[in-house]
């Protein structure tokens, strides 16, 4: 999964904190994702992530 937007700023990768109210995107998407890139464009940037749907070819759904 790959998105993008217009801010030159990277994220921030906050430590977890069960008080915090949002901000919690970017700490989900590193729990569950197998990867993570940030790369800088002429506008923005953009992030991918790969997030396994699966644990096999025709297995249950992962975490589930």
């Amino acid at each position: 999964m790959t998105v993008w937007d217009s801010s030159p700023t990277p994220p921030a990768i906050l430590a977890p904190d069960p008080t915090r109210i949002g901000q919690h995107g970017l700490e989900i998407v590193m729990a569950l994702g197998q990867s993570l890139a940030i790369h800088r464009e002429p506008v923005g940037k953009r992030i991918t992530t790969t997030i396994a749907l699966a644990d096999e070819p025709g297995g249950d759904a992962a975490g589930r």
